[in-house]
C-alpha cells in the first residue's frame, strides 16, 4: 500500500537497513536500485553520471552546488546507451541550479529526465557520506514520484533483496556489440575536439565500459584505436597486429568479468605485445598475473585523490572511481607495485618486470590535477616505440 511521506517530499532514498531519507525528486520519475556511493568531485558531474564504471550505482555528490554549468552533447563518457549503462541515480544537497555556462544546451534536471536518471535533492549528502565511511556502501532504492506517494516498506524490501555488485559481471552489458575505430582527439579551448589524421600506432581497446576520453587520449598520442567487445579472443586481437592493447575501465566485479577475460589477457601478456590497463582493466590484469581483488567498504570516488608514482617519487592528484581493489599483498613476483594511494595505502598501479605490461587504478585521461597523469599515455607510447 502506498504511504504518504513528509509534506512536500517527492523523492526518497530507502536503504537496506530500513533508513529512509526524504527530499525533492529530480529528473526522471520512477525508482532504481543500486549501491550508494559518494563522489567528492566539485565539477564533472555529467561525465560522472555517464561513466559506465558507475553502472548499478547511485551517486551522492558531497559538493553542494551541482548543475551550475548545465549539460551539453559533448561531455558524455559512455559510448552508447543511457542510464542502463551508467549511474542509476544521483543525490544532491541542493536542487540543481539553472546553468550559467556558454557550453550548456540543457539544464541538468531536464537532461536527467530525458536520459531516465532518477535524482533526489535536499539531502544532507555529507551526513550520508559519513554513514558510508563508517558502515560501507549500502544497497538502496532511489525513487521520484510527483504525487509524493511511496510504498516505503516495499522500497526498503527491494533494497534489502538486491544481491549487490559482488559476483556481478556488468561489462557484458556495458561493452560495445561490434568493433569500431576511434580517431577523435582531446578537447582544446576554443578548438573543440581534434581528429587524428596520420596514426603512428594501432591500438586495440578491449571495451569493458570504456570512457570516451580514454579513446581521445590515445588519439592524442597518435594511436588509432580499434574498440572490440569484452569477450573478444586474444587470437582475434593479435590477428590485427596491434602495436599495443588497452584494457579499459568498466563496472562490476573484476573476478566475475575475469572468468572469460583473464585467460585471454594472459595470452596477450605472453605474446609480448604492450598491454596497458586502466581501472577495471588494471584489476583484471592483476588477476591475470596471479593477484587477487577484493571489495572495498567505501571505494574511491572523486577527483582529489593523491597517488604516488613509486617509479618517479612524484605525487599526482587523480580521478578515481572504483569499488574493488587489487590486494597489494597478493602481488606475486615478478609483478611490481608502481603507484599507491596516499589516502589509504591501497594499490594504484603495477608493472610486470621484463615485459611491456603495466596498469593504473586511477583515470589518467581525467583532468583533476588538471593533467598530472596524462604522462601515463606517453609511457604507453614509449613501450610501443620500443616494441616496434
Amino acid at each position: 500500500m502506498a504511504s504518504k511521506v513528509l509534506p512536500g517530499a517527492t523523492g526518497v532514498l530507502a536503504l537496506a537497513d530500513g533508513t529512509v531519507l526524504q527530499g525533492i525528486g529530480v529528473g526522471a520519475v520512477g525508482e532504481a536500485v543500486g549501491e550508494v556511493c559518494f563522489n567528492t568531485a566539485m565539477t564533472g558531474y555529467q561525465e560522472i553520471l555517464t561513466d559506465p564504471s558507475y553502472m548499478a550505482q547511485i551517486v551522492a555528490f558531497t559538493f553542494p552546488h551541482i548543475g551550475n554549468v548545465g549539460t551539453n552533447v559533448e561531455d558524455l563518457e559512455q559510448i552508447s546507451g543511457g542510464s542502463e549503462t551508467s549511474a542509476r541515480g544521483a543525490i544532491f544537497r541542493d536542487a540543481p541550479t539553472d546553468p550559467a555556462n556558454y557550453r550548456s544546451d540543457s539544464p541538468l534536471n531536464t537532461w536527467m529526465e530525458r536520459r531516465g536518471v532518477i535524482g533526489l535533492a535536499g539531502i544532507d549528502t555529507r551526513a550520508l557520506t559519513r554513514v558510508i565511511r563508517e558502515k560501507g556502501m549500502p544497497h538502496g532504492v532511489i525513487a521520484h514520484s510527483p504525487t509524493g506517494e511511496f510504498d516505503l516498506d516495499a522500497l526498503v524490501a527491494k533494497a534489502k533483496g538486491w544481491a549487490g555488485l559482488v559476483g556481478l559481471d556488468l561489462a557484458r552489458d556495458a561493452t560495445t556489440r561490434q568493433s569500431f575505430v576511434w580517431d577523435e582527439q582531446l578537447w582544446e579551448w576554443n578548438e573543440g575536439y581534434g581528429k587524428l589524421e596520420t596514426p603512428k600506432y594501432e591500438v586495440v581497446v578491449i571495451d569493458y565500459g570504456v570512457k570516451r576520453n580514454i579513446l581521445r587520449s590515445l588519439a592524442s598520442i597518435g594511436a588509432r584505436a580499434t574498440v572490440v567487445p569484452a569477450d573478444t579472443k586474444a587470437e582475434d586481437i593479435l590477428a590485427r597486429k596491434p602495436d599495443g592493447v588497452l584494457l579499459s575501465n568498466g563496472p562490476g566485479d573484476p573476478a566475475a568479468t575475469g572468468e572469460y577475460s583473464v585467460p585471454e589477457i594472459r595470452k596477450l601478456v605472453d605474446s609480448g605485445v604492450p598491454v596497458f590497463g586502466i581501472c577495471l582493466g588494471h584489476q583484471m590484469l592483476a588477476l591475470a598475473l596471479g593477484a587477487r581483488t577484493v571489495k572495498m567498504d567505501q571505494g574511491h570516488h572523486g577527483a582529489n585523490h593523491p597517488v604516488k608514482d613509486l617509479t618517479t617519487g612524484k605525487v599526482e592528484i587523480v580521478s578515481m572511481n572504483h569499488g574493488f581493489t587489487v590486494d597489494r599483498d597478493s602481488l606475486p613476483e615478478p609483478v611490481r607495485e608502481t603507484h599507491v594511494s596516499l589516502f589509504d595505502g591501497t594499490n594504484a598501479g603495477l608493472e610486470l618486470a621484463g615485459k611491456p605490461v603495466f596498469s593504473v587504478q586511477h583515470h589518467p585521461e581525467a583532468s583533476p590535477g588538471p593533467t598530472d597523469s596524462l604522462y601515463i599515455f606517453e609511457r604507453f607510447a614509449g613501450l610501443m616505440d620500443r616494441a616496434k
